[in-house]
């Protein structure tokens, strides 16, 4: 049975895959807004603001990306240590 904690892991890991997604429609959506309104009137109030949006969302979008990152290094399960192959013991005896 899973512990408490794992289960809140993978429910945040989950959710923040949900929210990097809409962070990222979000950082898409304002790049193409920023890139028409500055193709349309460069330096205007609008593109300002809509160059502010996208430098909100791609903050977001990085914020979440490391948070997600921290968080599966976090729950990644530790290497299993094995012993060291045996040999045969007839190769290690034998004489030359």
């Amino acid at each position: 049975m899973a512990s408490s904690t794992d289960l809140v892991s993978l429910r945040a890991v989950r959710q923040l895959r949900r929210v990097r997604a809409f962070y990222a429609v979000g950082a898409l959506l304002w790049t193409a807004s920023t890139a028409w309104t500055s193709w349309q009137s460069p330096g205007s109030r609008q593109m300002w603001v809509s160059a502010l949006l996208l430098a909100v969302f791609a903050g977001l979008l990085t914020a979440t990306t490391l948070w997600l990152q921290r968080l599966q290094a976090a729950s990644a399960p530790a290497p299993a240590h094995h012993a060291a192959p045996r040999t045969t013991t007839g190769a290690r005896h034998a004489h030359a």
